[in-house]
């Protein structure tokens, strides 16, 4: 399935030159579909019109080619809406309070303010109270592994963190900040969230590279008072765990029982073979580009062997199309082409394949999907997405209204488990194992297993009153 797209064109019609059907057919010629026409202005000499066009991967410079072509229209410039979306940023700061009087000033800055900055001083706890501590996520990169772009660094990175603290606010009322750091040295950028952290209530890492990732992650949480979440690999590994639990209601398989070759061992790889085995998965198979992983043997990547040790108890050897014979569950976190159909065919029956590279899946879903008994993929334009959307927000707003000191196992594992039940019994099926990013259960439902997980486990700080 190729890209589909959308651009603006802005255009200046002489009315003594043709009509406005002449534009419409160079532009469906050139493989374009008018979505819109809007007037601009309308004069006795010239029309101007904008044109929302939809395009196939590839067709935009042709539409405006065919455009520039005709007789009588002048272009006057083309506008692409996900630029349109970003201009100035996506995300503002907005007071809570108004400043019109004198008054107003002096109690929200001096002389007032320094009653509180006094309290706070003497206990520092009233901080959550006080100050936009216990409502405040600082979302943080490097820049150094952002969705499938890669290493594109920081400034680059930025929309992607500012798309991240939206859907915070959007989907859970969670106040978040791109903190976008200009280095990849991990004691730099332990320090620097170290040094901003008194402003924060927690800290979601995103797009680090693996393996620096892991120790910034394990630093942080043993450095600081406040929870720290790598969304790439727990967010990621909370929401497949969910629609792995559904998948393996619909073809009837247990847990304890099934086959996994996870291929990828990466940052996400490897925390979705740690939940797999938290949540009871006993015959796991991870496979990166050596091969499957072995526990005879040893390798440069401390997680590596790390993962082996705790897995492939059948020492399955070679490569992804010899480990995966016989296997009930495919997961990938790798890359385009990992996966062949001649590798399904060699799955067990009813197989249950989740690719989830991104943009682009291991195997073609239209080639996949007449193979598998279940699919899913990180795409939004087939059915069971997989998106970290459904976890991280109702995570962290647990994690915040509790005040919770980490993030830890059991927690992850009520997220995961509470994603699942949003999918009822009766809406279960193959196209449907895991509920919508808009559903608006889903965070409700998330924040109150995380807190009832978190008291559970005694890194709940503060009880919510609806939990007494």
């Amino acid at each position: 399935m190729t890209a589909y797209s959308t651009i603006i064109l802005r255009i200046e019609r002489l009315v003594s030159s043709g009509t406005f059907a002449d534009i419409a057919r160079v532009i469906g010629q050139a493989g374009g579909d008018i979505l819109a026409v809007d007037t601009i202005h309308a004069g006795k000499e010239s029309m101007i019109r904008d044109i929302t066009v939809g395009v196939h991967g590839g067709a935009e410079e042709e539409v405006v080619r065919a455009v520039r072509s005709v007789e009588g229209v002048r272009l006057i410039h083309v506008s692409d809406p996900i630029f349109l979306a970003h201009l100035g940023g996506k995300i503002e700061v907005q007071p809570k309070l108004g400043i019109k009087t004198r008054d107003d000033l002096s109690k929200v800055y001096t002389p007032g303010v320094a009653r509180v900055c006094r309290a706070i001083h003497e206990d520092p706890g009233k901080a959550y109270s006080l100050t936009l501590k216990r409502n405040t996520v600082a979302v943080v990169t490097d820049g150094s592994a952002v969705l499938g772009l890669g290493d594109i660094g920081p400034t680059a990175a930025t929309p992607v963190m500012e798309g991240k603290a939206m859907l915070f606010k959007q989907l859970a009322g969670v106040d978040a900040f791109p903190i976008c750091i200009a280095s990849k040295d991990p004691d730099e950028i332990v320090r620097t969230v170290k040094l901003i952290a008194p402003v924060f209530g927690g800290i979601n890492l995103e797009d680090i590279a693996s393996p620096h990732c892991f120790g910034i992650e394990e630093r942080l949480k043993r450095e600081l008072d406040i929870p720290v979440f790598h969304d790439d690999q727990h967010g990621t590994a909370v929401v497949v765990l969910a629609g792995f639990l559904n998948a393996l209601k619909v073809v009837g398989k247990r847990a304890e029982e099934v086959r996994v070759v996870v291929n990828g061992i990466g940052a996400a790889g490897t925390s979705i073979v740690k939940m797999l085995l938290a949540a009871g998965v006993r015959r796991i198979v991870a496979v990166d580009r050596c091969g499957a992983l072995v526990r005879t043997n040893m390798y440069d990547r401390p997680m590596w062997n790390w993962v082996a040790s705790r897995t492939n108890e059948e020492c399955i050897e070679g490569s992804l199309g010899e480990a995966i014979a016989g296997a009930d569950v495919f997961i990938g976190v790798s890359a385009r082409g990992a996966l062949t159909w001649e590798d399904i065919r060699r799955m067990a029956p009813d197989p249950i394949v989740f690719a989830m590279a991104n943009p682009d899946p291991e195997i073609d879903p239209e080639e996949a999907e007449p193979l598998v008994a279940v699919l899913g993929t990180g795409r939004s334009d087939y059915p069971n997405q997989l998106n970290n959307v459904l976890c991280f927000p109702g995570i962290f707003r647990g994690a915040l209204d509790c005040r919770a000191a980490e993030i830890n196992e059991a927690m992850k594992l009520a997220a995961a488990r509470s994603i699942a039940a949003a999918v009822s019994d009766e809406e279960l099926n193959p196209h449907y194992i895991i509920p919508s990013i808009f559903n608006d259960r889903v965070v409700p439902s998330v924040r109150r297993a995380v807190i009832q997980a978190a008291i559970d486990s005694g890194v709940a700080r503060r009880i919510p009153p609806e939990f007494l």
